[in-house]
C-alpha cells in the first residue's frame, strides 16, 4: 500500500545566486516532485527550467550508487565494483605509499561548487590540511569581480537585491540573467512593467537582451571602455553630483584629469564596439535617472582586464550619486562569510606547515609540469574538471599518465569519472542535511535529508571520515556527525544573527541575515569613502586595459556562454534538459559565415593554439560581427567529437584576484571535414 505523500522542504544546492527554496514531495522515500518554495523571501515559488524536474536528476538511471575500481585502460570507463571498504582500503594504501615517497604535497584535492553548502562543500579541507596535501586556490568563477569591487569599496556590504524595485533604470550589465540569475530576471521585469527602462550590456543578443528595453552588444572585453566613455561625457558635460563626490568619495579630481581626458567617446567607441552618440546619449540617460540600479555580472570580469573592468564600472554610479537614493547603486555580490564560523569546518589549524598552492584554472599546468613533488594523486569532489577547467588538452593529458592515482566522487559517470581509478558513489542534496547561503542576496537556509541515500552512496563528510580513519587520523573531529558539524555553526551568536534568527534557521526556515554596517553612506574603505583613488594599488586610478584577445592572432573572438537548460556541466543527466539545448551549435553572424563561405547547419570546427572543438553552426544576427557564441559546456558523450569548448581557453589568470579568463578567447572557424561523429544525437 502506497503511503501519503509529504512535503518537504529543502534548498537549491547549486551556484546560482539566490539558493533558492525548494518544496519536495516525498512518498515510498523517492522525491517524486519539486517545485518553488513560495516563502522564501527572494526566490518566492520560482524555480529555473534546470531545477523544475530535479527528481530526474536524483533519480536518474544514471547515478552512481556504488564504489568502482578501473579495470581497463584510463578513459575507456571500463570499472568492476568494489565494496566501500576495499575502496578505503586501496585508496588509503596508495596515499600512505605515496606520502612516504614524495610527500603530502603530492595529493591535490579538487572542488568548487557542486554544492554551496558550507558543510558538504568545505568538508575535506580538514582531512587534506592533515595530511600535508597541496591546496587548491579555487578562483574559477568570479575573484576578479570580488577584488575590483574591493578596491573602490573595500568591505562595503553590497546592495539588498530588492533596492531593484524603486530604480527607474535598471541596467544588467555583463549578466545573462535568463540562464544564471532567473530571479534577477524575473525582478528587472517587474521593474520593466513599472516604467523602469531596461538596459541589457552584453556581448550578443542572449535571451536577457531580447528582453530588454535596450540592449547595447560590445566587443568581449571592452566594458571598461563603454564605463570611462561614459564618465568622460559626465564630466565633460557637468553631469556628475559635486557635492555627493566631495562627501563621499575620494580620487575624483586625479580620475578627472589625469584619465578621463584620454577616453573620449570616439576612442572609446573603436575599443568597445558602439557608435560615439551611443556611448554619449548612454551617459547622458544615465546621469537623467533618479535610481539607476546596476546589476553586475561576472561575464564581463573573465578576462585579462577582469578587475579593473569592475573597477571601472564601479565609478559610475560614484560620480552622478546614485548611491544616495533608494533604488540607485550597484550590485556585484553579496557577502556572508563573516556570518558562519566556517573555520570550525576548513580547519586551517590542521595545518602544521605551510604547502604549495594550486590554481584550479592551471590544473594541466599541475598534472603535466610540477615536479617537486610531482601531483602523484587527485581527488575529485563536487567538481568535473576534465570538461570545465581551461586547456583541456592539458588536462587531460595529466588525467591520462598511469603515474596519477585519481579518485573522483561523484553522482554521474562524468568526463572526469572516466579516467578515474576509484569512483566513489556521491549522494544529491535531498540525500543529505546542510546550510546553505548565497552571493545574490543575504538569506541562509538549513535543510535536512528528505529521502535516504540511493544505494551505496555517501555524501562527502562521510567519506572523508571514512578516509581519515583509513590514514591513521584519529582525531575526534572526524568522528561527529555532519548534524554536529552544522550546530557548531549556529552555536553562537554574532552581529549578523540573534537566538532567533539561530532557532529560525535550525527549524529549516530561510532567513535574512541582518548585514552589520549596511547603509547608504557607510562606506567601509580605510579612508571612509568610496576610493577612485586607491594608493595601497601598483595602479592607484582606473584606467583602460587589453584583453589577451586583443594580442592574439585569430579573428574571432569566442564567448562560451552560459545555457539556460545547463549549469557549466552539471544537468547533462537529464534528458528533458538536452533535447530543450538541441545540440552545441556555433552561434556566427552571417557576414562571418559568408567571408569562410559556410552555411546554416553545417558541421563546422573552431580551433587556435591549443584545440579543435567540433560543432554545428548557427547563422544568426544574434552575434556581432566578429564574435563568435557558443551555450553550455557540454559532456563529451553528448559532442560530435572527443573535445568540448574548454579546449580552447587558456591557463591565463586575470589581472587580480588570479580567476579565469574563460572569455578571453579568439579562434578560426572552418568547414569540417571529417564528418563521421556528426550524426551523433546530443540526447
Amino acid at each position: 500500500m502506497r503511503k501519503t505523500p509529504k512535503i518537504l522542504r529543502s534548498v537549491c544546492p547549486f551556484a546560482c545566486p539566490d539558493t533558492g527554496g525548494l518544496l519536495v514531495t516525498v512518498q515510498d522515500g523517492r522525491a517524486i516532485k519539486v517545485t518553488g518554495d513560495p516563502a522564501h523571501p527572494v526566490t518566492r515559488g520560482l524555480l529555473c527550467p534546470k531545477m523544475q524536474h530535479y527528481e530526474e536528476t536524483v533519480h536518474s538511471p544514471r547515478r552512481l550508487t556504488q564504489p568502482l575500481v578501473r579495470v581497463g585502460p584510463k578513459s575507456a570507463a571500463e570499472f568492476a565494483p568494489i565494496s566501500w571498504q576495499e575502496a578505503i582500503d586501496r585508496i588509503c594504501t596508495q596515499w600512505t605509499a605515496l606520502i612516504a615517497e614524495y610527500g603530502g604535497e603530492c595529493i591535490l584535492p579538487y572542488s568548487y561548487a557542486g554544492t554551496m553548502g558550507l558543510v558538504q562543500r568545505n568538508s575535506g579541507h580538514p582531512l587534506f590540511h592533515a595530511l600535508g596535501a597541496s591546496r587548491l586556490e579555487r578562483t574559477i568563477c568570479s575573484p576578479a569581480k570580488d577584488a575590483g569591487w574591493k578596491m573602490i569599496m573595500g568591505n562595503t556590504p553590497a546592495l539588498e537585491p530588492d533596492e531593484i524595485e524603486h530604480s527607474d533604470l535598471v541596467i544588467l550589465w555583463g549578466i545573462n540573467a535568463a540562464a544564471t540569475s532567473i530571479h534577477s530576471m524575473r525582478d528587472a521585469l517587474a521593474a520593466k512593467r513599472r516604467g523602469a527602462q531596461l538596459w541589457v550590456i552584453d556581448t550578443y543578443a542572449s535571451r536577457t537582451a531580447e528582453a530588454a528595453t535596450e540592449s547595447f552588444l560590445v566587443t568581449p572585453g571592452s566594458d571598461g571602455a563603454l564605463a570611462l566613455g561614459m564618465m568622460h561625457v559626465l564630466v565633460r558635460d557637468r553631469l556628475c553630483d559635486e557635492s555627493f563626490i566631495q562627501a563621499n568619495v575620494l580620487g575624483f579630481a586625479d580620475l578627472a584629469r589625469s584619465v578621463l581626458p584620454d577616453c573620449t567617446p570616439e576612442k572609446m567607441a573603436m575599443v568597445c564596439g558602439l557608435e560615439p552618440a551611443i556611448i554619449e546619449r548612454m551617459a547622458h540617460a544615465y546621469a537623467a535617472a533618479k535610481a539607476p540600479f546596476i546589476r553586475l555580472g561576472s561575464g564581463l570580469t573573465r578576462y585579462a582586464n577582469g578587475a579593473m573592468t569592475v573597477r571601472t564600472i564601479t565609478c559610475l554610479p560614484a560620480l552622478t550619486g546614485a548611491w544616495q537614493r533608494q533604488g540607485g547603486g550597484l550590485l556585484a555580490a553579496t557577502a556572508t562569510g563573516a556570518a558562519f564560523p566556517t573555520h570550525r569546518i576548513t580547519r586551517e589549524d590542521f595545518i602544521t606547515k605551510q604547502t604549495r598552492l594550486v590554481n584550479m584554472n592551471q590544473l594541466g599546468h599541475a598534472l603535466n609540469r610540477l615536479d617537486s613533488p610531482p601531483i602523484k594523486s587527485l581527488y575529485v569532489y563536487h567538481s568535473n574538471p576534465a570538461a570545465v577547467t581551461p586547456d583541456q588538452n592539458a588536462v587531460i593529458r595529466g588525467l591520462m599518465r598511469e603515474d596519477l592515482f585519481t579518485v573522483v566522487h561523484e553522482r554521474f559517470l562524468t568526463d572526469t569519472a572516466r579516467y578515474a581509478d576509484i569512483v566513489l558513489p556521491a549522494t544529491s542534496s535531498l540525500e543529505h542535511g546542510d546550510l546553505y547561503r548565497s552571493y545574490g542576496s543575504y538569506v541562509v537556509q538549513r535543510c535536512d535529508a528528505v529521502i535516504t541515500p540511493l544505494g551505496e552512496a555517501k555524501p562527502n563528510w562521510e567519506v572523508f571520515c571514512l578516509l581519515a580513519k583509513g590514514m591513521g587520523r584519529d582525531d575526534p573531529f572526524f568522528e561527529q556527525p555532519a548534524s554536529a558539524l552544522l550546530e557548531q555553526l549556529l552555536a553562537e551568536e554574532n552581529d549578523w544573527r540573534d537566538s532567533a534568527m539561530n532557532a529560525a534557521i535550525r527549524a529549516g526556515e530561510p532567513v535574512h541575515l541582518r548585514v552589520p554596517g549596511q547603509g547608504k553612506k557607510l562606506w567601509q574603505t580605510p579612508s571612509g569613502k568610496i576610493e577612485i583613488r586607491n594608493d595601497r594599488l601598483e595602479e592607484p586610478l582606473p584606467r583602460l586595459l587589453p584583453t589577451h584577445a586583443s594580442q592574439d592572432g585569430y579573428p574571432l573572438r569566442l564567448q562560451s556562454a552560459p545555457s539556460p537548460y545547463a549549469l557549466n556541466s552539471s544537468f547533462y543527466e537529464q534528458k528533458r534538459l538536452r533535447i530543450r539545448q538541441g545540440q552545441m551549435h556555433l552561434m556566427m553572424h552571417p557576414r562571418d559565415a559568408e567571408a569562410r563561405q559556410l552555411h546554416d547547419q553545417q558541421a563546422v570546427t573552431i580551433f587556435n593554439d591549443l584545440g579543435r572543438v567540433p560543432c554545428l553552426l548557427s547563422i544568426t544576427e544574434r552575434t556581432p560581427p566578429g564574435t563568435v557564441v557558443t551555450e553550455g559546456v557540454w559532456w563529451t558523450e553528448f559532442l560530435p567529437g572527443e573535445r568540448g569548448i574548454n579546449a580552447l581557453s587558456s591557463q591565463r589568470l586575470t589581472d587580480s584576484g588570479r580567476g579565469r579568463t574563460l572569455y578571453d578567447v579568439t579562434v578560426e572557424g572552418a568547414a569540417r571535414t571529417d564528418t563521421a561523429q556528426d550524426a551523433r544525437s546530443a540526447v
